[in-house]
């Protein structure tokens, strides 16, 4: 490692607040070789101070009130989440596919095993698409859903 990579090695340490006193007396006899550093210190420094002292802004709960009842704001979710939920039922449907074909051919289990497994993923199929399916009638029909609780 260089003295530069060195020094500023010890700056993140310094500004940190992780520098011993050792360290920074080797900071020291650094600085006074590379002076142009002492200046970028003072800035981080101030830096460091400015984002300390940051908040974010946190919008104002009206923002949040109105946020469902504009068009938009509904349509771009509900294609998201659409597009989302096609991608993961044809993933899991393939993950599923694959894992039944391996049972299968499988030599080693026994009838039924297989049977059983394949029981228990058709079920789960099943369910999910019954639980899906049962969400979104709910959410069409569901007379209380503009009531804040």
């Amino acid at each position: 490692m260089t003295e530069e990579e060195k020094l500023k090695e010890l700056i993140v340490k310094l500004l940190d607040n992780e520098i011993t006193d050792s360290e920074k007396i080797e900071l020291n006899r650094l600085l006074e070789k590379f002076k142009h550093y002492k200046s970028e210190i003072e800035e981080m420094k101030k830096l460091k101070e400015v984002s300390r002292n940051m908040k974010l802004k946190t919008p104002s709960s009206e923002v949040f009130d109105t946020y469902w009842t504009k068009v938009y704001n509904r349509i771009e979710r509900g294609i998201a989440w659409i597009i989302f939920s096609i991608g993961a039922v044809i993933l899991i449907t393939y993950g599923l596919f694959k894992a039944v074909e391996e049972l299968i051919s499988d030599g080693k289990l026994e009838t039924i095993v297989k049977i059983g497994i394949i029981g228990v993923l058709a079920g789960l199929v099943i369910l999910i698409v019954s639980v899906i399916r049962e969400k979104i009638i709910m959410g069409k029909t569901d007379k209380y859903k503009e009531v804040k609780r």
